[in-house]
């Protein structure tokens, strides 16, 4: 994939209203319907989201099925390295490590993603994300490191 590909894809993905992560045609996105989430604050190496929980995320019992939380989470990592600065150039990003820990059942249709940038070393970002019920309970906590790609998958000079 050369650099310009990259840049094309990330504009097709690119949100079309300024208080959204995203807009349409990411695969994943598109499967946790991405474009809806509403950015609540966002700073750098920070963001805070409105997010929702879509049918197909949902296990029997109508909660967030576990297996589900980490695609929430490397999404939302991912963009937390670029928060503040996500309309200029980056280099492609790749998730390294992830942690996930479980505190409570998500069950609520609409819920808080609160995502930070703890540590930024070199190419390396580590990311804590926190799943949040409207009274502000820790529902989930994930750990993820990032890294920074010196050159996108596929890349020839």
């Amino acid at each position: 994939m050369a650099a310009s590909d990259f840049e094309r894809i990330r504009r097709a993905w690119a949100p079309t209203e300024p208080d959204r992560l995203m807009g349409r045609g990411h695969p994943v996105g598109d499967f946790l319907e991405a474009h809806e989430w509403r950015i609540e604050e966002e700073r750098e190496g920070y963001l805070r989201l409105r997010v929702h929980l879509p049918d197909c995320v949902k296990n029997p019992r109508g909660e967030l099925f576990g297996g589900f939380t980490p695609t929430y989470v490397d999404l939302v990592a991912l963009h937390t390295v670029r928060a503040g600065n996500r309309g200029q150039p980056g280099r492609w990003l790749t998730t390294a490590d992830m942690r996930v820990d479980y505190f409570s059942p998500v069950r609520a249709e609409r819920f808080a993603i609160e995502s930070e940038v703890l540590n930024r070393s070199g190419r390396t970002h580590h990311v804590q994300t926190r799943f949040l019920d409207a009274s502000g309970e820790l529902m989930a906590l994930a750990m993820t490191t990032i890294i920074e790609m010196r050159e996108p998958p596929g890349h020839t000079s």
